[in-house]
């Protein structure tokens, strides 16, 4: 599959580039001939079931996963190991009660963690994880322990550690997951800006509805295919019933409070009917509202 709207050569040198990319896991194949160009702002949902490969497809960003055919730059460069250009937030690990790592020591992992020796800090590395605290809205947390910390108020810390050295790609893995609305919506808010400064995001989510708006291009990825394009090309019955090579109903309402359409995936196993019956009580308010 071509990557659609990107002619090859134009344009400003693309954050992240994959070509013929191909992914085996275990002898499964969990994609294959997958092209894709990411650009400086913009933001990418990586959709598919639980098993698709979509935390795979990162760590193969990141080089610690080698692809089967294909390539992958960043920048231009071979993805590798500990490349400082790249961000990444794993799945949420909550730290529990007693963690005694102050917030800001966790930030600084981010600007030290990979060096040897003492981890000794300069004042440019101190005034680094400063910036990262305040671009997060997190200095009061910046002297907690982490455990005494709230799911939402570690994830931030987490975003900060992600953005200290401000890198040009940022791979966010279910940041939203088991968040209030509230705070999946200040984590949004946080990818905001990151791509108003230039960073690309590449943004796995099992309910794409707290970013919908926001979204760009849709990575999904089921039963070792793929599809890109803009949202409204790829969330649809058509495209995902070819995709998983089944039936599978798209259902899109819109929400009387924002204007946006949500979008409810129904017929596929593997984590999608967890979802539906998570919503399916705002499916019921907002049939009602039409």
């Amino acid at each position: 599959m071509t990557d659609p709207g990107r002619a090859p050569g134009t344009g400003p040198t693309p954050v992240l580039s994959l070509e013929g990319a191909a992914l085996r896991v275990r002898g499964r194949t969990l994609f294959a001939g997958l092209d894709l160009e990411v650009a400086p702002g913009e933001l990418v949902a990586i959709l598919g079931p639980n098993g698709a490969g979509k935390t795979s497809l990162f760590r193969a960003i990141l080089g610690l996963e080698r692809l089967a055919t294909g390539r992958i730059a960043v920048l231009g460069q071979p993805a590798h190991r500990g490349d400082r250009r790249i961000g990444y937030v794993p799945q949420q690990r909550v730290w529990g009660r007693g963690t005694p790592m102050l917030g800001r020591d966790l930030v600084t992992l981010g600007r030290t963690g990979s060096r040897w020796g003492l981890p000794m800090t300069s004042r440019e590395d101190r005034e680094a994880v400063a910036r990262a605290i305040w671009a997060v809205r997190a200095e009061s947390l910046a002297a907690r322990p982490i455990g005494d910390l709230s799911g939402g108020e570690q994830q931030r810390l987490r975003i900060a550690q992600a953005i200290v050295d401000e890198p040009s790609l940022l791979l966010l893995d279910e940041p939203l997951s088991s968040l209030d609305l509230a705070h999946q919506a200040e984590i949004v808010g946080l990818a905001d800006r990151e791509r108003e400064r230039g960073a690309a995001v590449l943004f796995i989510a099992h309910d794409v509805n707290p970013v919908l708006d926001r979204v760009d291009r849709v990575l999904y990825l089921a039963q070792g295919r793929h599809r890109v394009g803009t949202p409204d090309e790829v969330l649809t019955t058509e495209a995902l019933s070819e995709l998983y090579g089944t039936r599978v109903d798209v259902l899109r309402f819109p929400d009387p409070a924002t204007g946006v359409d949500r979008v409810f995936v129904a017929g596929v196993g593997n984590g999608h009917e967890h979802h539906l019956e998570q919503h399916a009580d705002e499916v019921e308010r907002l049939e009602r509202s039409e």
